[in-house]
């Protein structure tokens, strides 16, 4: 899925020692967890048909890893109910010297507009409330705090961009 400025290639098998790093880097494991099990997450979803993951990349070169899916499929996740067609993200910026350069808020933007304008109504996020960086730079794609909601991976802030 190309967009200008951002590559978004879907995710294969072929990825998984790039992700493995990437998971492992501090900064990642920071907000996401323990490497491992994270891993296993990943790389387990690359079998889940109702989740989308792709590797971000800019001028061809790897960067980030961004995973979409339809909030329904965990009605029990504590994001709430949203309209018909809604989508669920998350992310990371695996390359360090990628971080603070602007790249999380404008590849979340492309990515986010491509959603929107393929039909989805909304699309969510729910990033730890801590997690300054990511507030910003989802803020700066567009999205507004919507609440607080209780997940199975605690307390996170219910993000929004609607179409």
């Amino acid at each position: 899925m190309p967009a200008g400025r951002y590559q978004f290639r879907p995710m294969t098998a072929a990825d998984l020692p790039l992700v493995k790093r990437w998971l492992a880097e501090p900064h990642v494991v920071q907000w996401w967890g323990d490497a491992s099990e994270q891993f296993e997450l990943v790389s387990g979803d690359l079998e889940v048909e109702t989740i989308d993951q792709f590797i971000v990349a800019t001028d061809g070169r790897p960067f980030g890893y961004i995973q979409c899916y339809d909030p329904e499929i965990w009605p029990d996740s504590g994001l709430g109910d949203h309209p018909k067609g809604t989508r669920a993200i998350d992310q990371f910026i695996g390359e360090l010297a990628m971080v603070d350069r602007g790249h999380g808020s404008a590849f979340i933007r492309t990515f986010i507009d491509l959603l929107l304008a393929s039909g989805a109504p909304r699309v969510i996020t729910d990033p730890d409330p801590a997690n300054a960086r990511a507030i910003r730079a989802y803020e700066k794609a567009g999205f507004r705090r919507d609440r607080l909601v209780d997940t199975s991976e605690g307390e996170a802030l219910l993000m929004v961009r609607d179409r």
